[in-house]
């Protein structure tokens, strides 16, 4: 570094919404504000903190896109800024512009979901919610339509699989399996799309889910999770140049003794 360097121009400098943005995370941190509290106007806001509307403007903005805050317009109670739960707006957001930025190869993407989804299959299966079987079952109808084009099946299909992790009872598990359904949805159209036997290939995925959905159904975990691990193989298997590593998508993530080396 040039030792006539100016040291405030070296130094990151900290934009003023970022400090708004702190001091609305520390509240929440510190138990002040929960879910569904409502943050002050955003005049009496500002000059809590001593900044300008148009910080406290911006805040509220980024805060809202980490699905962290939620803004109604009109009047009466309901209006205004409250504190929110929606991870899965954040997460989906954040998934789909770093896998579109590459900053996750989609194999990375692939393997997570293989580990994710194989889990969830033996967890949702052993706690049998009927709630959660119906919803698979719905979904699985809507698939099952001769007229149903790739979009709607890969939503379908989606829905599916997020039904199948909220069977497992974990939230984040949830909501990561959506996250990263929703960063792999334009390659996977983009996959069934360029498939020669589109037919051939549904009718293969609705095997798949019905005998999932049968295992589930029947509280069989290791069945679940062994017809999960196989149907998302068989799914990035049969769709062209989705994943570039075939065979690290094959014998890796989500295999038994995965990363054994056979040797004693």
């Amino acid at each position: 570094m040039n030792e006539h360097s100016d040291p405030e121009r070296s130094a990151p400098r900290t934009s003023t919404h970022s400090l708004v943005v702190e001091a609305i995370e520390n509240r929440i941190l510190s138990g002040e504000l929960g879910v569904g509290d409502a943050l002050p106007p955003e005049r009496q806001l500002a000059e809590q903190l001593g900044v300008s509307r148009a910080a406290a403007r911006e805040a509220i903005r980024v805060l809202e896109s980490h699905g962290v805050l939620e803004s109604h317009v009109g009047s009466g109670t309901r209006a205004g800024t409250f504190i929110a739960a929606t991870p899965t707006v954040a997460l989906s957001r954040f998934l789909k512009l770093h896998v579109a930025l590459n900053n996750f190869a989609l194999e990375e993407v692939v393997q997570t979901r293989l580990i994710l989804e194989v889990e969830s299959a033996a967890m949702a299966a052993r706690r049998g919610d009927p709630e959660v079987l119906h919803r698979m079952g719905e979904e699985l109808a809507v698939m099952d339509r001769q007229d149903i084009g790739r979009e709607e099946f890969g939503d379908a299909d989606t829905r599916f699989h997020v039904a199948l992790a909220r069977g497992g009872g974990n939230r984040l598990f949830a909501d990561m399996t959506q996250a990263i359904r929703e960063s792999l949805r334009a390659p996977l159209l983009e996959g069934y799309r360029a498939h020669l036997d589109w037919d051939g290939l549904r009718d293969l995925l609705q095997e798949q889910h019905r005998s999932l959905l049968e295992a589930v159904a029947a509280g069989n975990s290791e069945q679940a999770a062994e017809l999960a691990r196989e149907h998302i193989r068989t799914s990035y298997r049969a769709l062209p140049g989705l994943c570039s590593d075939e065979q690290e998508l094959i014998t890796g993530a989500g295999a038994p003794g995965a990363g054994d080396t056979g040797q004693e």
